[in-house]
Parts: C-alpha cells; structure tokens; sequence
C-alpha cells in the first residue's frame, strides 16, 4: 500500500484484524443488491457511512475504483436518495443513516410497483387492438425453455409454479440453495400447498431451522460424498427450473433455466429418486 493511502475493510486481508468486518460487508452489500445497487455502489455506500464524509478522490483513492465511475456511482446514489452531498468546495459526499436509506429505496420500489400497475389496463387495450397475424397455431407441444435472470423473476416463476401444483413438488439443492429460498417466500408456499413435496439437501444440523414448519418425512439429507453442485425444482414432471451456477454471483445476477422438456425433466427426475434413495431421513 502507497504512503498516504487508506486501507479499507474492503481490501483487508485473511488474518487481519479488519477481516471480520470484511465478510459482513460483503453480506450487507449481497443484501443492498435487493434493491438493485451494484457492487460498487453499494460499496461507496458503506464506505460513506462508516468512514465519514469524503470527497470524491478520497473516496476513488480510497475504494481503488477509476476516478470516472466514482463521480458515476455518487451521481447514482444521491438520485437514489442515499448520499447527500455539501454545497462547499471541496464537495464532500456523506451517507443517509442505514434505516432512512432503506425506507427510500422501498419507498421508491413500491412507487415503481403503482407506476406499473396503473399502466396495466392501458397496456392491455393497446394488446387487443391489434389483430393476430398468426399463418400457423402455436404448438404448445414443442419442447420449451426461458432464460431467467435476477432474483426476482426467479422467485415470481417459483412461486407461481407452487400455486399451480397439483400431485407433487421436488427440489433438490445445497445448503446455501436452501439459505436463499428460505428468504423468499417459496418454502412458505410449499408448507401452505396441499400436495406432495419431497425434498433433498446438503443442509447441516446448523440450518436446518429453514425447514422447520416441513413435515420432515418430506426431507432427506443426501450423502456427503456426493456433491453439490446441482439445484433444480420440478413441479408435476411439467415444468422445472434449473439453477445455473457461477462464482461471485450477486442474487440480481443469479440466473435459472426454465424448461417444459419431458426429456430433461425425465432425466432429473431419475438422478432425483436415485438421490433420494440412497439419502437419510432428515
């Protein structure tokens, strides 16, 4: 590190006595990207709120980030009503204090939420106005998938292929699958669906709070040696959602496959009572 220059939680090493703080700051920023900062906005975020006021080339010395994208990023925030900014020279650019900035961002979500439903019936009229163009009917036989992205669409699939179940629901994942199922509400609307549900983890003794209003004969816990690399859910052997798995993703980053396939669903339907077989019961 240069003479002069500021370390940071950001940049603290294993072993250090700044490391601690580290892993809750990459907790807290995983939690910020709820409500779509970047991983650099929600840093200069943090970094205001616990450092104090800075400038902005204190904040790019500081933070290592390009001095062009630091004055982007505080743009950014302080539209978004999370840092404020003094009329002095130099400008300083403080934080919003924690529970202020997250009642803005929510405020500013459910404003976005009304926006959209209001444009709903306009939306609709404008759909219907015009005609089909349609040569040939579109085969709903045809092997199918979508792309999802962000932890929203995800949950709003996952949670409207759960209220459409009718026989059964299967899913099989890790520990930390199951960790950020848990904080939507798609474990909750299994508990609430009158159907079958099997379930296999990689859980510990430590988490396994998250399945505790889950009869536990609907749970197994697969075997250490095999790995777990794997998280898909399947409803009724109709539809699936197939979770795509990369490091350092973010949960807007997170992306799933959804698919109709009968083949692939077939298939992971033999790894999953192979699985299941050969696991204990939870």
């Amino acid at each position: 590190m240069r003479e002069g220059e500021q370390q940071t939680i950001f940049d603290s090493s294993s072993g250090s006595s700044l490391h601690d703080y580290k892993i809750s700051a990459d907790e807290l920023k995983e939690e910020l990207s709820k409500f779509y900062l970047t991983d650099n906005q929600s840093k200069v975020y943090i970094f205001l709120g616990k450092y104090g006021s800075k400038t902005a080339p204190e904040v790019c010395r500081a933070l290592k980030i390009a001095r062009t994208e630091t004055y982007q990023l505080l743009a950014t925030l302080q539209k978004k009503g999370i840092v404020l900014a003094t009329f002095g020279h130099p400008i300083k650019f403080s934080a919003l204090k924690l529970n202020k900035a997250v009642k803005t961002l929510v405020n500013t979500e459910k404003e976005r939420v009304k926006s959209l439903e209001k444009q709903e019936e306009k939306i609709i009229k404008l759909w219907d106005s015009i005609p089909e163009f349609l040569k040939e009917k579109t085969d709903d036989s045809e092997n199918r998938f979508q792309m999802l992205e962000g932890v929203n669409p995800i949950n709003a699939k996952l949670n409207e292929m759960v209220s459409e179940a009718k026989n059964e629901i299967i899913v099989l994942g890790s520990e930390k699958d199951y960790l950020r199922l848990y904080h939507s509400d798609f474990l909750e609307n299994i508990t609430n669906k009158k159907c079958e549900s099997k379930i296999i983890t990689s859980c510990t003794d430590k988490t396994m709070y998250i399945f505790e209003n889950i009869d536990k004969k609907q749970i197994k816990c697969m075997p250490a040696n095999l790995k777990d690399e794997i998280c898909f859910i399947m409803k009724d052997d109709e539809e699936m959602i197939f979770f795509t798995k990369k490091d350092g993703q973010t949960l807007q980053s997170i992306s799933a496959m959804w698919t109709d396939s009968k083949p692939l669903m077939y298939s992971m339907r033999l790894l999953f009572e192979f699985i299941w077989s050969t696991s204990k019961q939870a």
